[in-house]
Protein backbone atom coordinates (compact mmCIF):
# COMPACT_ATOMS: atom_id res chain seq x y z
CA UNK A 1 0.00 0.00 0.00
CA UNK A 2 1.51 3.40 -1.06
CA UNK A 3 2.14 6.37 1.34
CA UNK A 4 -0.50 8.03 -0.23
CA UNK A 5 -3.17 5.01 0.44
CA UNK A 6 -2.04 4.88 4.20
CA UNK A 7 -2.37 8.21 5.25
CA UNK A 8 -6.18 8.11 3.45
CA UNK A 9 -7.06 5.62 5.28
CA UNK A 10 -6.15 7.35 8.39
CA UNK A 11 -7.72 10.71 7.41
CA UNK A 12 -10.90 8.51 6.64
CA UNK A 13 -11.20 7.63 10.33
CA UNK A 14 -10.47 10.64 12.10
CA UNK A 15 -11.98 13.60 9.82
CA UNK A 16 -15.67 13.81 9.01
CA UNK A 17 -16.60 12.80 5.49
CA UNK A 18 -18.21 16.31 4.94
CA UNK A 19 -13.86 17.50 4.89
CA UNK A 20 -12.99 15.66 2.25
CA UNK A 21 -10.69 15.82 -0.33
CA UNK A 22 -10.68 15.58 -4.14
CA UNK A 23 -7.73 12.75 -4.47
CA UNK A 24 -5.49 10.73 -2.36
CA UNK A 25 -2.49 12.93 -3.38
CA UNK A 26 -0.59 13.73 0.16
CA UNK A 27 2.13 16.76 -0.50
CA UNK A 28 5.23 16.02 0.64
CA UNK A 29 7.29 19.35 -0.48
CA UNK A 30 6.17 21.97 -3.50
CA UNK A 31 7.74 24.72 -5.42
CA UNK A 32 6.17 27.34 -7.15
CA UNK A 33 3.99 25.55 -9.69
CA UNK A 34 4.73 21.92 -8.98
CA UNK A 35 4.16 19.89 -6.00
CA UNK A 36 5.66 16.35 -5.01
CA UNK A 37 3.88 13.60 -2.68
CA UNK A 38 4.93 11.28 -0.30
CA UNK A 39 5.35 8.67 -2.66
CA UNK A 40 7.85 10.96 -4.67
CA UNK A 41 4.99 11.72 -7.31
CA UNK A 42 5.69 15.03 -9.12
CA UNK A 43 2.30 17.02 -10.13
CA UNK A 44 1.80 20.01 -12.26
CA UNK A 45 -0.51 22.27 -10.26
CA UNK A 46 -3.18 23.91 -11.65
CA UNK A 47 -5.33 24.51 -8.39
CA UNK A 48 -2.85 27.09 -6.70
CA UNK A 49 -4.62 26.49 -3.36
CA UNK A 50 -7.84 27.25 -5.03
CA UNK A 51 -6.54 30.73 -6.36
CA UNK A 52 -4.28 30.95 -3.40
CA UNK A 53 -0.58 30.80 -4.09
CA UNK A 54 -0.85 33.10 -6.93
CA UNK A 55 2.52 33.72 -5.74
CA UNK A 56 3.72 29.75 -6.25
CA UNK A 57 4.37 28.18 -3.59
CA UNK A 58 7.31 28.58 -0.88
CA UNK A 59 8.38 32.09 -2.99
CA UNK A 60 11.82 32.36 -1.08
CA UNK A 61 10.73 36.41 -0.77
CA UNK A 62 7.64 35.13 1.24
CA UNK A 63 9.40 32.22 3.11
CA UNK A 64 11.91 34.90 4.46
CA UNK A 65 9.75 37.54 5.31
CA UNK A 66 7.35 34.92 7.33
CA UNK A 67 10.72 33.47 9.00
CA UNK A 68 11.61 37.14 9.98
CA UNK A 69 8.54 37.67 11.50
CA UNK A 70 8.28 34.79 13.64
CA UNK A 71 11.48 35.03 14.99
CA UNK A 72 10.09 38.23 16.51
CA UNK A 73 6.49 37.00 17.62
CA UNK A 74 3.51 34.69 16.04
CA UNK A 75 0.51 36.31 17.44
CA UNK A 76 -0.56 39.17 20.38
CA UNK A 77 -4.11 40.08 18.93
CA UNK A 78 -4.17 42.81 17.08
CA UNK A 79 -7.18 44.19 18.95
CA UNK A 80 -5.03 44.19 22.22
CA UNK A 81 -1.64 44.69 20.92
CA UNK A 82 -1.34 45.93 17.40
CA UNK A 83 1.94 45.63 15.52
CA UNK A 84 3.36 48.00 12.54
CA UNK A 85 2.86 45.41 9.42
CA UNK A 86 -1.14 45.53 10.19
CA UNK A 87 -1.03 49.54 9.35
CA UNK A 88 1.45 49.17 6.61
CA UNK A 89 -0.55 46.36 4.85
CA UNK A 90 -3.48 48.11 5.63
CA UNK A 91 -2.26 51.43 4.04
CA UNK A 92 -1.16 49.51 1.23
CA UNK A 93 -4.42 47.95 0.26
CA UNK A 94 -6.51 51.41 0.67
CA UNK A 95 -4.48 52.96 -2.09
CA UNK A 96 -4.35 50.50 -4.82
CA UNK A 97 -8.34 50.03 -4.31
CA UNK A 98 -9.82 50.95 -7.12
CA UNK A 99 -11.41 54.72 -6.76
CA UNK A 100 -10.54 57.60 -5.30
CA UNK A 101 -12.78 57.75 -2.03
CA UNK A 102 -10.93 57.52 0.99
CA UNK A 103 -10.90 54.32 2.52
CA UNK A 104 -10.10 51.93 5.49
CA UNK A 105 -9.66 48.36 5.84
CA UNK A 106 -10.33 45.22 8.35
CA UNK A 107 -8.28 42.39 8.68
CA UNK A 108 -10.00 38.99 9.68
CA UNK A 109 -8.84 35.20 8.60
CA UNK A 110 -11.25 33.43 5.68
CA UNK A 111 -12.93 34.94 3.09
CA UNK A 112 -16.91 33.75 4.40
CA UNK A 113 -15.37 35.88 7.27
CA UNK A 114 -15.06 38.79 4.97
CA UNK A 115 -18.01 38.56 3.04
CA UNK A 116 -20.12 38.44 6.66
CA UNK A 117 -17.78 41.28 8.10
CA UNK A 118 -19.24 42.79 4.92
CA UNK A 119 -22.65 42.91 5.31
CA UNK A 120 -22.75 43.55 9.02
CA UNK A 121 -20.38 46.42 8.04
CA UNK A 122 -23.14 47.77 5.23
CA UNK A 123 -26.65 47.10 7.90
CA UNK A 124 -24.61 49.54 10.19
CA UNK A 125 -24.29 52.16 7.43
CA UNK A 126 -27.65 51.77 5.87
CA UNK A 127 -29.83 50.85 9.51
CA UNK A 128 -31.17 47.98 6.87
CA UNK A 129 -31.37 44.43 6.85
CA UNK A 130 -32.08 42.96 2.81
CA UNK A 131 -29.01 41.80 1.15
CA UNK A 132 -29.02 40.67 -2.36
CA UNK A 133 -26.43 38.16 -4.32
CA UNK A 134 -26.64 35.97 -7.56
CA UNK A 135 -27.06 32.67 -9.01
CA UNK A 136 -24.31 30.74 -9.35
CA UNK A 137 -22.47 33.27 -6.86
CA UNK A 138 -19.91 31.54 -3.89
CA UNK A 139 -19.16 33.32 -0.82
CA UNK A 140 -18.37 31.23 1.52
CA UNK A 141 -19.47 27.90 4.55
CA UNK A 142 -20.80 30.07 7.00
CA UNK A 143 -24.59 30.38 7.54
CA UNK A 144 -24.98 34.03 6.14
CA UNK A 145 -22.43 33.20 3.55
CA UNK A 146 -24.10 29.88 2.66
CA UNK A 147 -27.41 31.66 2.60
CA UNK A 148 -25.64 34.43 0.00
CA UNK A 149 -24.10 31.57 -1.79
CA UNK A 150 -26.40 30.66 -4.96
CA UNK A 151 -25.06 27.14 -5.58
CA UNK A 152 -26.92 24.19 -3.78
CA UNK A 153 -24.53 20.98 -4.17
CA UNK A 154 -22.57 20.51 -2.38
CA UNK A 155 -22.55 24.17 -0.06
CA UNK A 156 -25.99 24.24 1.17
CA UNK A 157 -27.61 20.92 0.94
CA UNK A 158 -28.57 20.03 4.07
CA UNK A 159 -27.77 22.72 6.28
CA UNK A 160 -30.52 25.25 6.13
CA UNK A 161 -32.77 27.26 7.49
CA UNK A 162 -30.25 30.13 5.95
CA UNK A 163 -31.28 34.02 7.48
CA UNK A 164 -33.89 35.91 6.26
CA UNK A 165 -33.74 38.69 3.74
CA UNK A 166 -31.28 37.49 1.20
CA UNK A 167 -32.91 37.14 -2.52
CA UNK A 168 -31.08 36.05 -5.05
CA UNK A 169 -30.79 37.57 -9.46
CA UNK A 170 -29.93 35.77 -12.64
CA UNK A 171 -26.00 36.18 -13.00
CA UNK A 172 -25.65 37.87 -16.80
CA UNK A 173 -24.29 34.54 -18.73
CA UNK A 174 -23.83 35.34 -22.47
CA UNK A 175 -23.23 31.47 -22.85
CA UNK A 176 -26.43 30.50 -20.97
CA UNK A 177 -28.21 33.17 -22.75
CA UNK A 178 -29.08 35.18 -19.71
CA UNK A 179 -28.94 38.56 -20.77
CA UNK A 180 -27.89 42.43 -19.35
CA UNK A 181 -31.11 43.36 -19.38
CA UNK A 182 -32.94 39.91 -18.00
CA UNK A 183 -30.87 40.54 -14.66
CA UNK A 184 -32.03 44.06 -14.46
CA UNK A 185 -35.28 43.43 -15.51
CA UNK A 186 -35.63 40.69 -12.59
CA UNK A 187 -33.94 43.33 -9.84
CA UNK A 188 -36.59 45.66 -10.86
CA UNK A 189 -39.11 43.18 -10.13
CA UNK A 190 -37.59 42.27 -6.90
CA UNK A 191 -37.71 45.87 -6.05
CA UNK A 192 -41.97 45.26 -6.82
CA UNK A 193 -42.60 42.25 -5.43
CA UNK A 194 -39.98 41.04 -2.65
CA UNK A 195 -38.14 43.81 -0.81
CA UNK A 196 -38.29 47.82 -1.62
CA UNK A 197 -34.79 49.62 -2.37
CA UNK A 198 -35.03 51.42 1.06
CA UNK A 199 -34.93 48.08 3.14
CA UNK A 200 -31.91 46.99 0.79
CA UNK A 201 -28.47 47.35 2.73
CA UNK A 202 -25.94 45.49 0.19
CA UNK A 203 -25.52 43.69 -3.10
CA UNK A 204 -23.04 41.90 -3.04
CA UNK A 205 -21.57 40.37 -6.65
CA UNK A 206 -17.89 38.70 -7.71
CA UNK A 207 -16.76 40.29 -10.97
CA UNK A 208 -16.34 36.79 -12.30
CA UNK A 209 -18.06 33.86 -11.01
CA UNK A 210 -15.89 31.52 -9.04
CA UNK A 211 -16.89 28.14 -7.78
CA UNK A 212 -20.31 29.13 -10.20
CA UNK A 213 -18.64 28.36 -13.36
CA UNK A 214 -15.69 31.11 -14.25
CA UNK A 215 -18.46 33.41 -15.81
CA UNK A 216 -17.11 36.83 -16.10
CA UNK A 217 -19.94 39.77 -15.42
CA UNK A 218 -20.03 42.20 -18.26
CA UNK A 219 -18.47 45.55 -17.59
CA UNK A 220 -21.24 47.29 -18.02
CA UNK A 221 -23.46 45.66 -15.78
CA UNK A 222 -21.36 46.57 -13.07
CA UNK A 223 -21.37 50.03 -14.18
CA UNK A 224 -25.38 49.63 -14.38
CA UNK A 225 -25.35 47.97 -10.86
CA UNK A 226 -22.98 51.02 -9.37
CA UNK A 227 -26.00 52.85 -11.13
CA UNK A 228 -28.52 51.40 -9.20
CA UNK A 229 -26.83 51.34 -5.50
CA UNK A 230 -25.94 55.30 -5.82
CA UNK A 231 -29.79 55.65 -6.97
CA UNK A 232 -31.14 53.81 -3.37
CA UNK A 233 -28.41 54.13 -1.40
CA UNK A 234 -27.66 50.59 -1.53
CA UNK A 235 -23.65 49.45 -0.57
CA UNK A 236 -22.14 47.91 -3.59
CA UNK A 237 -20.00 45.31 -2.61
CA UNK A 238 -17.22 43.43 -4.74
CA UNK A 239 -16.05 40.05 -3.99
CA UNK A 240 -12.83 39.71 -5.08
CA UNK A 241 -12.11 36.82 -2.85
CA UNK A 242 -11.25 34.88 -5.51
CA UNK A 243 -10.46 36.99 -8.46
CA UNK A 244 -8.13 39.55 -6.36
CA UNK A 245 -4.24 39.98 -6.57
CA UNK A 246 -3.55 39.93 -10.06
CA UNK A 247 -4.89 36.61 -11.24
CA UNK A 248 -7.27 38.21 -13.94
CA UNK A 249 -4.47 40.71 -15.36
CA UNK A 250 -5.21 43.53 -12.86
CA UNK A 251 -4.88 43.95 -9.13
CA UNK A 252 -8.64 43.88 -8.49
CA UNK A 253 -11.11 42.33 -12.03
CA UNK A 254 -13.10 45.04 -10.63
CA UNK A 255 -10.91 47.88 -12.85
CA UNK A 256 -11.76 46.00 -15.81
CA UNK A 257 -15.42 47.79 -15.42
CA UNK A 258 -13.85 51.29 -14.27
CA UNK A 259 -16.82 51.35 -11.26
CA UNK A 260 -15.70 51.89 -7.49
CA UNK A 261 -17.06 49.63 -5.37
CA UNK A 262 -18.39 50.47 -2.01
CA UNK A 263 -16.26 47.55 -0.45
CA UNK A 264 -14.36 44.87 -1.18
CA UNK A 265 -14.04 41.70 0.24
CA UNK A 266 -10.41 40.40 -0.52
CA UNK A 267 -8.74 36.53 0.55
CA UNK A 268 -7.04 33.75 -1.28
CA UNK A 269 -4.30 35.58 -2.81
CA UNK A 270 -4.25 38.28 -0.09
CA UNK A 271 -1.05 36.40 1.75
CA UNK A 272 0.52 33.32 -0.36
CA UNK A 273 -0.77 30.79 1.64
CA UNK A 274 -1.41 32.29 5.38
CA UNK A 275 -4.45 33.00 6.59
CA UNK A 276 -5.99 36.67 5.87
CA UNK A 277 -8.86 38.19 4.35
CA UNK A 278 -9.86 42.02 4.46
CA UNK A 279 -12.65 44.22 4.44
CA UNK A 280 -11.56 47.42 2.16
CA UNK A 281 -13.97 50.47 1.26
CA UNK A 282 -15.31 53.96 1.51
CA UNK A 283 -13.99 55.09 4.51
CA UNK A 284 -17.58 56.65 5.75
CA UNK A 285 -19.22 53.23 5.52
CA UNK A 286 -15.67 51.77 7.06
CA UNK A 287 -16.33 53.17 10.28
CA UNK A 288 -20.16 52.22 10.64
CA UNK A 289 -19.36 49.48 12.96
CA UNK A 290 -18.78 50.39 16.48
CA UNK A 291 -15.55 49.89 18.06
CA UNK A 292 -15.78 45.73 19.11
CA UNK A 293 -18.14 44.78 16.86
CA UNK A 294 -15.19 43.56 14.25
CA UNK A 295 -12.58 41.37 14.21
CA UNK A 296 -11.38 37.98 15.29
CA UNK A 297 -8.90 36.44 17.61
CA UNK A 298 -6.64 35.66 14.70
CA UNK A 299 -7.77 38.98 12.27
CA UNK A 300 -4.83 40.52 10.94
CA UNK A 301 -2.57 37.73 11.95
CA UNK A 302 1.16 38.73 12.03
CA UNK A 303 2.70 35.77 10.19
CA UNK A 304 0.01 36.61 6.73
CA UNK A 305 0.68 40.26 7.17
CA UNK A 306 4.32 39.60 6.55
CA UNK A 307 3.53 37.58 3.72
CA UNK A 308 0.81 39.89 2.88
CA UNK A 309 3.31 42.36 2.26
CA UNK A 310 5.33 40.64 0.47
CA UNK A 311 2.99 39.32 -1.86
CA UNK A 312 2.25 42.95 -2.76
CA UNK A 313 6.27 43.68 -3.56
CA UNK A 314 6.06 40.32 -5.68
CA UNK A 315 3.37 41.54 -7.58
CA UNK A 316 4.68 44.84 -8.52
CA UNK A 317 8.46 43.53 -9.21
CA UNK A 318 7.85 40.63 -10.99
CA UNK A 319 4.96 42.06 -13.12
CA UNK A 320 2.55 39.41 -12.09
CA UNK A 321 -0.17 41.35 -13.93
CA UNK A 322 1.32 41.06 -17.18
CA UNK A 323 2.12 37.21 -16.12
CA UNK A 324 -1.53 36.98 -15.98
CA UNK A 325 -2.23 38.21 -19.24
CA UNK A 326 0.60 36.07 -20.87
CA UNK A 327 -0.44 32.77 -19.24
CA UNK A 328 -4.19 32.97 -20.34
CA UNK A 329 -3.10 34.14 -23.97
CA UNK A 330 -1.25 30.83 -23.54
CA UNK A 331 -4.29 28.69 -22.15
CA UNK A 332 -6.79 29.91 -24.29
CA UNK A 333 -4.91 29.29 -27.55
CA UNK A 334 -4.51 25.70 -26.38
CA UNK A 335 -7.68 24.99 -24.83
CA UNK A 336 -8.79 26.62 -28.03
CA UNK A 337 -7.16 24.09 -30.23
CA UNK A 338 -8.54 21.10 -28.11
CA UNK A 339 -12.40 23.21 -28.20
CA UNK A 340 -11.81 22.63 -32.61
CA UNK A 341 -10.54 19.04 -32.01
CA UNK A 342 -12.98 18.11 -29.79
CA UNK A 343 -16.52 20.56 -30.57
CA UNK A 344 -19.05 17.82 -29.32
CA UNK A 345 -17.45 17.89 -25.77
CA UNK A 346 -15.79 21.15 -25.70
CA UNK A 347 -18.82 23.54 -25.57
CA UNK A 348 -16.77 26.48 -24.52
CA UNK A 349 -13.36 28.07 -23.48
CA UNK A 350 -13.32 31.50 -21.53
CA UNK A 351 -11.15 33.58 -19.47
CA UNK A 352 -10.25 36.36 -17.92
CA UNK A 353 -6.36 36.70 -17.56
CA UNK A 354 -5.26 33.60 -15.90
CA UNK A 355 -8.79 32.43 -14.47
CA UNK A 356 -9.07 29.87 -17.34
CA UNK A 357 -12.08 27.53 -17.65
CA UNK A 358 -13.20 25.04 -20.18
CA UNK A 359 -16.72 23.76 -20.46
CA UNK A 360 -17.90 20.29 -21.00
CA UNK A 361 -21.15 19.35 -22.25
CA UNK A 362 -22.49 16.49 -24.92
CA UNK A 363 -23.04 17.29 -28.45
CA UNK A 364 -22.09 20.85 -28.16
CA UNK A 365 -25.10 21.51 -26.82
CA UNK A 366 -24.98 24.37 -23.43
CA UNK A 367 -28.17 22.64 -21.89
CA UNK A 368 -26.89 18.69 -22.18
CA UNK A 369 -23.94 19.44 -19.25
CA UNK A 370 -21.40 16.90 -18.74
CA UNK A 371 -20.78 16.36 -15.10
CA UNK A 372 -19.68 12.96 -15.77
CA UNK A 373 -16.66 13.88 -18.46
CA UNK A 374 -15.66 16.29 -16.23
CA UNK A 375 -15.09 14.28 -13.23
CA UNK A 376 -13.28 11.75 -15.27
CA UNK A 377 -10.85 14.31 -16.48
CA UNK A 378 -9.79 15.31 -12.70
CA UNK A 379 -9.66 11.96 -11.75
CA UNK A 380 -7.46 10.74 -14.70
CA UNK A 381 -5.34 14.26 -14.30
CA UNK A 382 -4.05 13.05 -10.88
CA UNK A 383 -2.94 9.46 -12.79
CA UNK A 384 -1.06 11.69 -15.02
CA UNK A 385 0.74 13.95 -12.98
CA UNK A 386 -1.75 17.34 -13.74
CA UNK A 387 -3.57 18.76 -10.82
CA UNK A 388 -7.30 20.12 -12.11
CA UNK A 389 -9.89 21.59 -10.93
CA UNK A 390 -13.78 21.15 -11.64
CA UNK A 391 -16.45 23.89 -10.80
CA UNK A 392 -19.82 24.84 -12.24
CA UNK A 393 -23.42 24.77 -10.83
CA UNK A 394 -23.86 21.80 -12.82
CA UNK A 395 -20.53 20.10 -11.99
CA UNK A 396 -19.41 20.45 -15.75
CA UNK A 397 -16.48 23.43 -16.05
CA UNK A 398 -12.83 22.51 -15.85
CA UNK A 399 -10.86 25.59 -14.12
CA UNK A 400 -7.61 26.63 -14.56
CA UNK A 401 -5.49 28.65 -11.77
CA UNK A 402 -1.84 28.23 -12.55
CA UNK A 403 0.56 30.29 -10.12
CA UNK A 404 1.33 33.75 -11.65
CA UNK A 405 4.88 32.81 -11.31
CA UNK A 406 4.37 29.24 -13.47
CA UNK A 407 7.20 28.94 -16.33
CA UNK A 408 5.29 29.09 -19.51
CA UNK A 409 7.03 25.79 -20.76
CA UNK A 410 5.97 23.95 -17.43
CA UNK A 411 2.47 25.42 -18.22
CA UNK A 412 2.51 23.87 -21.53
CA UNK A 413 3.57 20.48 -20.37
CA UNK A 414 0.44 20.91 -18.26
CA UNK A 415 -1.98 20.98 -20.74
CA UNK A 416 0.29 18.47 -23.02
CA UNK A 417 -1.07 16.14 -19.96
CA UNK A 418 -4.42 17.63 -20.65
CA UNK A 419 -4.77 16.95 -24.25
CA UNK A 420 -3.59 12.61 -23.33
CA UNK A 421 -6.31 12.88 -20.47
CA UNK A 422 -8.60 14.21 -23.31
CA UNK A 423 -7.22 11.34 -25.92
CA UNK A 424 -8.03 9.03 -23.87
CA UNK A 425 -11.20 9.74 -22.63
CA UNK A 426 -12.97 10.79 -25.72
Amino acid sequence: MSKNQQLQQRKDAVFARGMGNMAAVYVDHAKNNEIWDVDGKRFIDFAAGIAVVNTGHSHPRIVAAVNEQLQRFSHTCAMVTPYESAVELAERLVKLAPGNSPKKAIFVTTGAEAVENAVKIARAHTKRSGVIAFNGGFHGRTNLAMGLTGKVAPYKAGFGPFPGEIYHLPYPNAYHGVTEEQSLKALDELFHCDIEPGRVAALIIEPVQGEGGFYPAPPSFLQKLRAICDQHGIVLVCDEIQTGFARTGKLFATEYAGIEPDLMTMAKGIAGGFPLSAVVGKADIMDAANPGGLGGTYAAFPLACAAGLEVLNIIEEEQLCDKALALGELMNKRLHALQAKYPHHIGQVRNLGAMVAMELVHNGDVDQPNPELTRAVVAKGIEKGVILLSCGVRGNVIRFLPALTSPLEVVSEGLDLLEQVLTELI
